[in-house]
């Protein structure tokens, strides 16, 4: 049987600039009007990193992951604090999107073209509600045949285009206001847009808190470490890691039981295949 696969969208699709909003927005606050209690927390820029990042905001609501960061660095009334800093974050990234200050990643574009090419059914579901907006940009160089129909797009076609991102998928269930990851809610969303059980998916994501939603939801998952954060995603329980989208087996994909094209070798045991650098997230 065919399986489905669902994609999460920042950090798998799109390498996009969530992270530097996240940690701008957190910078200009405390710089301003937040600046006569930013010396008694745990902030510090530097402190702010990709591994923070990951680990308190990647693949969450908005709030939720305003909340947790500022929980971390130990801000007072974090709960309250949380809607002005998801505020500033959301002001800076919609500007970031409307620059398209942002771009797609290779090696997932050349994924979903291969699972498109296969008739597989395809789903996007991201947290965020910025998804939409930077999947409706990015354009494929050349669509494959055999493309599926969106779900949900009620209207004409405004008549012939270039394929974007966001017309890849035969559901899309991004933003939907469910209960966030680690919560299995979005992934569910998504098998029954598809009219697929949950155990016939599988989900590809880069935060741990995703792949702690998938295996929830009783689906395999597949970790996309493009932040060499393997160890992180393999402990959240993903049945697959990769650096890199293109060392999925696609045919074992597509039956359900995902493995990697990469052989091990006695020097590097264990260790996910490498990939290249333009399939990475740039530091921020």
């Amino acid at each position: 049987m065919s399986c489905a696969v669902v994609f999460d969208v920042d950090g798998v699709l799109v390498d996009s600039p969530h992270e530097r909003a996240w940690v701008s927005s957190l910078a200009r606050l405390v710089a301003g009007p937040w600046r006569d209690i930013a010396a008694a927390t745990g902030y510090r820029p530097e402190s702010f990193d990709t591994h923070a990042y990951q680990q308190f905001i990647a693949g969450k609501p908005r709030l939720d992951g305003a909340r947790a960061i500022l929980e971390h660095f130990g801000f007072p009334d974090a709960a309250s604090r949380a809607a002005v800093y998801a505020d500033e974050k959301q002001r800076l990234i919609a500007e970031l999107i409307a620059r398209g200050d942002f771009s797609a990643f290779p090696d997932a574009l050349r994924l979903v073209a291969a699972l498109r090419w296969r008739d597989v059914p395809l789903a996007a579901a991201s947290s965020s509600k910025n998804a939409n907006a930077l999947m409706e940009k990015i354009e494929l160089d050349a669509a494959p045949a055999r493309p599926q129909p969106p779900v949900d797009r009620a209207g004409p076609s405004p008549g012939p285009r270039s394929t974007r991102l966001i017309d890849c998928f035969a559901a899309n269930v991004c933003g939907q206001n469910v209960a966030g990851k680690p919560a299995p809610d979005i992934f569910l969303a998504a098998a029954a847009a598809l009219a697929v059980p949950p155990a016939a998916c599988v989900v590809i994501e880069d935060a741990p808190a995703g792949v702690a939603a998938a295996k929830t939801g009783g689906m395999k998952a597949i970790g996309i470490a493009r932040l060499r954060d393997e160890t992180l995603l393999a402990s959240s329980g993903a049945d697959l890691v990769v650096t890199s989208l293109d060392d999925v087996d696609v045919d074992s994909l597509i039956a359900g039981a995902p493995t990697s094209k990469i052989r091990s070798s006695p020097d590097r045991a264990g260790t996910p295949g490498r990939a290249s650098d333009s399939n990475q997230r740039q530091p921020r």
